[in-house]
């Protein structure tokens, strides 16, 4: 909510000042905080609904409804970026003037400054949450930063040239920080893609967080063996499930109690999680 409200803001006055002082770097970072605002919108919805627990419907929850959203989102980013390229070619050939470049100026440090600190407590809930659409939301935020950097830095450049170097035409800075702004958030929109089709195709945990739950296995005392580890992650839930041997004497009870004592040190770690393991009795 604290992110739909920033980006609001920021829409429209960064609308403001690029139409009013005719600058296309600034209207096409108040169109990057139009897909931000968007984006919020639907990190919003979708961490709502993607903490509704399991169903009938949905056995194994609703998590990965992060993880679409964040290709939807990639999507529209990617539209914005292609967009921003074809307005700044315009006005590039076209040598548009700007006029009060220090407005610009001061825009530009505005918005940093509000998206990074919404940004920070984005990054830091997205992190104990394991939430990435909260994650994806943050970073959307925080290359606004610094596009807004560079517009800022173009701005004042065209204002000191305005200011000291009057017979020089150095307005086609604008479209080019435009452009190198666009080309900054095609870079966001290529990861925040990969990161969410991964999720989408089950691929398998990171290494690190694999051999975590290696670890814990081989270190059992009572367990001779394991195979099938297979593991998947659906927006911040994990999915893990493996096989383990035990003695064949082994009553039903202790074996149980075994699978209890490997969830409890797996949850310990990492809290939203299903865990399935298969015990077979060791053949030597």
């Amino acid at each position: 909510m604290l992110s739909v409200a920033s980006n609001s803001f920021l829409v429209l006055f960064k609308l403001f000042i690029g139409i009013l002082i005719g600058s296309v770097s600034i209207i096409s970072e108040a169109i990057h905080s139009g897909v931000d605002l968007l984006a919020a919108a639907i990190a919003m919805f979708s961490v709502k609904k993607s903490s509704v627990p399991a169903d009938k419907q949905h056995p194994f929850g609703h998590g990965k409804i992060e993880n679409i959203s964040g290709f939807v989102e990639a999507l529209l980013i990617f539209i914005a970026a292609f967009w921003i390229i074809f307005e700044a070619l315009k006005k590039l050939i076209s040598s548009n003037y700007i006029k009060h470049a220090e407005w610009g100026v001061a825009v530009m440090l505005f918005s940093s400054v509000v998206n990074y600190i919404v940004s920070q407590k984005l990054f830091k809930i997205g992190k104990d949450a394991d939430s990435i659409a909260l994650q994806a939301d943050a970073w959307h935020l925080r290359t606004d930063v610094y596009t807004s950097a560079g517009v800022m830095a173009g701005m004042a450049i065209i204002w000191i040239g305005h200011e000291f170097f009057a017979a020089h035409n150095i307005n086609w800075i604008d479209s080019v920080v435009a452009i190198f702004v666009a080309f900054l958030i095609l870079k966001t929109a290529y990861d925040l893609t990969s990161r969410s089709i991964r999720d989408l195709l089950d691929v398998k945990l990171p290494l690190e967080e694999e051999d975590y739950i290696r670890d814990i296995i081989s270190r059992h005392p009572a367990i001779f063996g394991y195979h099938q580890l297979r593991t998947r992650k659906g927006g911040h839930i994990r999915f893990i499930e493996f096989h383990i041997n035990v003695d064949p004497q082994m009553t039903v009870l202790e074996s149980h109690n075994i699978t209890k004592e490997l969830k409890q040190s797996i949850w310990e770690k990492f809290s939203d999680c299903v865990i399935t393991i298969h015990i077979e009795p060791c053949d030597d």
